[in-house]
């Protein structure tokens, strides 16, 4: 969602905050922002609808020179509290003009404090929820106990709010200090030498520090030139906070020759997938990054329940039928977004494993809030150390991939895909229905699979073709049996995400019970076979169902093992992969799904970093 941040230090803070605001764009909005501090008493803001080019273009007609100082914010904005335009973009002033916030989230009790401004003659000069704290902060820099006490105000305000937000504010008559607030939603703080920053995403300041700081809920931090002081909302110091070192580099968060980072992500598959399984494996067992579950409590599990939101939920589809085939426990997979409002049956004989690339998506977050509160066991598989999921959990296992740009995810989907296979192997560990050597063997077939991935990559010119032939086409379908289906799913979403196509994905067993009425001359569909040697009866059913399309005038493009020549006779176009166990052939046959979703997308002239409407970090409900 939104990208913030906020710098002070010896630099310029107009280029400082204008290139961060660059490097955040994957992360999804609809207009941007600054505003600086002179040193002088003064602030200057400036902001506008559209892309960051948007507000540049207007620096520059006004003159840049204006925005002078070493101090200041900046912000993106994905529109949720008003429509996406100059007069609702980020920063928001008082009516002195000498306090700005920026914001991410939503403030829900933004309506009876709106009203409680507008009753004491406040003109509020916008239709979003943030402007509200801005306004309030000024009042309580004018009057009461908090009169001049910038940070103080703050804090009072802060405890008066609802819902989950970052907020940033800056205060014209103290130009070196910043004070910044976050509750569920990111916000982490970068330590300089001589300058600190805080951002919700490192990739904003990764240009001049690796060493960070992620803040806890409901936390405050200030920060000067030479310190950040943490407290909570009413400002105890005592308050835990993560330090940690930044383990990539400003040329990780480039595109590295590749005209998109998605591009660029797709070809950092193995990698990513390789530093996801590196160090899990430790004399003869499965470890985790942070476990602070007990084997017993393991084994005392009778139930699994897999949360997440969008590509992550496909990836815990594919861990059910490994957690269940390798554990014999019942695995249910939910949409984070539903699944504390059907009011599921949990007890501390449940593991709830929740899958977040960023950490802080917001339903995934309220799914393990509530499973929490039901005393149910959580596992987060995350990619974002430090960040609010993994600090609630009970035990995390880390994707390594590093940044992703583009906000379709493509590399911590697979990476996904590997953890949870991870968290399937430590849990038929702990509770002794594989043995040791089986487990070992297991994990040595996966640990193959970054090598099969990197040799499928090198393939793919012919998709790209058949991307660029089919592009025109007004719709798509996918097929899939087994692990197969979620796959299925997944080609089809990114179909949906990067080209605006219709796509549809379908479990290949339901093709007569309704979606064969969609089969026209021409149309392409997409199946996934399974292998004939581990799944053999499936092989021979989804083979019925090819010919059943076939035979209707579809366009088959199937997907394929290598040496599966029963296949090819009824493949218009095969796509062959590596051969591969059949739990972990998903780690390949999503691939090429994933490059003819790009290609298609390039060739019908849409950007594949920035799909419409989407943000890359869900963070709020």
């Amino acid at each position: 969602m939104c990208g913030i941040v906020g710098y002070v230090g010896h630099r310029n803070a107009l280029d400082v905050v204008v290139e961060a605001l660059r490097r955040m764009e994957y992360r999804g909005y609809d207009s941007a922002g600054i505003a600086i501090l002179d040193g002088r008493g003064g602030l200057a803001v400036e902001r506008k609808a559209g892309r960051l080019a948007n507000l540049e273009a207007e620096l520059d007609e006004v003159g840049r020179d204006r925005f002078a100082g070493t101090a200041g914010m900046g912000h993106t904005r994905w529109a949720t509290h008003g429509r996406p335009t100059d007069r609702n973009a980020h920063p928001h002033r008082d009516a002195s003009g000498r306090v700005a916030v920026v914001h991410n989230g939503i403030i829900e009790n933004f309506a009876p404090l709106r009203a409680e401004l507008e009753h004491a003659g406040v003109e509020l000069a916008s239709d979003t929820d943030t402007e509200v704290a801005v306004h309030l902060v000024a009042r309580a820099y004018a009057e009461g106990p908090t009169a001049g006490d910038f940070v103080e105000s703050a804090r009072t305000v802060l405890r008066r709010l609802e819902g989950a937000f970052t907020l940033v504010f800056a205060h014209a008559d103290h130009p070196g200090t910043i004070v910044a607030a976050r509750r569920s939603t990111p916000l982490v703080v970068g330590v300089g030498d001589g300058e600190m920053f805080i951002a919700s995403d490192v990739a904003a300041f990764i240009e001049f520090t690796r060493d960070a700081v992620e803040l806890g809920q409901d936390q405050v931090v200030v920060i000067t030139k030479d310190s950040y002081v943490v407290t909570d909302f009413d400002g105890n110091p005592d308050v835990p906070t993560q330090p940690f070192t930044i383990d990539w580099d400003l040329a990780a968060a480039e595109k590295g020759g590749h005209d998109y980072f998605m591009l660029k992500e797709i070809e950092e598959q193995p990698g990513a997938v390789a530093d996801t399984l590196r160090g899990h494996f430790v004399d003869g067992r499965i470890v985790l990054d942070e476990q602070r579950l007990s084997d017993q409590e393991l084994r005392d599990i009778d139930k699994v329940f897999v949360v997440a939101c969008g590509s992550s939920y496909h990836s815990g589809l594919v861990a059910k039928y490994a957690i269940e085939h390798w554990t014999r426990l019942p695995v249910e997979v939910e949409l984070a977004s539903e699944f504390r409002y059907r009011d599921p049956v949990l007890d501390r004989s449940t593991l709830v494993v929740a899958i977040s690339q960023s950490g802080e998506t917001a339903d995934t977050l309220e799914a393990v809030r509530h499973a929490k509160e039901q005393k149910a066991r959580v596992l987060a598989v995350c990619n974002t150390n430090g960040a609010q999921i993994p600090r609630e959990a009970d035990a995390v296992l880390y994707t390594r991939t590093g940044p992703e740009i583009g906000v379709a995810s493509t590399k911590a989907f697979l990476a996904q895909m590997a953890a949870n296979l991870l968290v399937g192997l430590a849990l038929a560990q702990a509770r002794g229905t594989k043995y040791p050597d089986e487990v070992a063997r297991e994990y040595e077939d996966l640990a193959a699979m970054p090598e099969r991935i990197a040799q499928l990559l090198t393939t793919m010119e012919p998709v790209r073709e058949l991307a660029r032939e089919l592009s025109a086409s007004p719709a798509v379908l996918f097929l899939g049996r087994h692990v197969g289906y979620p796959v299925a799913l997944e080609g089809a979403l990114k179909l949906k995400e990067l080209a605006y196509m219709h796509a549809e994905g379908f479990a290949a067993g339901e093709l007569k019970h309704g979606p064969i009425a969609l089969i026209e001359d021409g149309l392409p569909v997409i199946v996934v076979m399974p292998s004939p040697k581990g799944r053999a009866v499936l092989h021979s059913k989804l083979l019925s169902n090819i010919r059943e399309i076939q035979a209707r005038g579809a366009r088959t493009v199937v997907i394929a093992e290598e040496g599966d020549e029963t296949v090819r006779p009824f493949a218009d176009h095969l796509i062959e992969i590596p051969s591969s166990p059949s739990l972990l052939q998903p780690l390949l046959s999503t691939v090429p799904l994933q490059v003819f979703a790009a290609e298609v997308a390039q060739s019908r002239g849409y950007d594949v970093d920035k799909p419409r409407n989407l943000a890359k970090s869900v963070t709020v409900e």
